[in-house]
């Protein structure tokens, strides 16, 4: 199921912005071209991802120091040893969606 996220204005270059949704918050990060999606949960701690910071295709927990790779969500640094749910992106007309369909 295709959601929508927000619109392409309201991200900033290399920023998370939370989006809360009925059962799932999501953190949606624009990085140059491309935007990613990824559930705002750092599966170490269960620290909302889109207060960490973001460094090319990564967000960092800020409790810990994990590292996640937007693109897959497999962790790129420890703490953390599991990966973080992933969301297929589109933008339409400058609104961005996410396909859900695994939450």
């Amino acid at each position: 199921m295709s959601v929508r996220l927000c619109t392409l204005a309201e991200l900033k270059d290399g920023e998370a912005l939370r989006v809360e949704l009925d059962d799932i918050d999501v953190a949606v990060v624009k990085v140059h071209d491309e935007v990613f999606a990824v559930e705002d949960v750092c599966s170490h701690a269960e620290v909302p991802l889109s207060q960490g910071e973001v460094s090319g295709c990564t967000i960092e927990c800020e409790l810990h120091g994990s590292r996640f790779d937007l693109r897959t969500g497999k962790p790129t640094g420890p703490p953390a040893t599991r990966p973080v749910p992933v969301f297929e992106t589109s933008v339409i007309d400058g609104v961005v969606y996410a396909e859900l369909e695994n939450k």
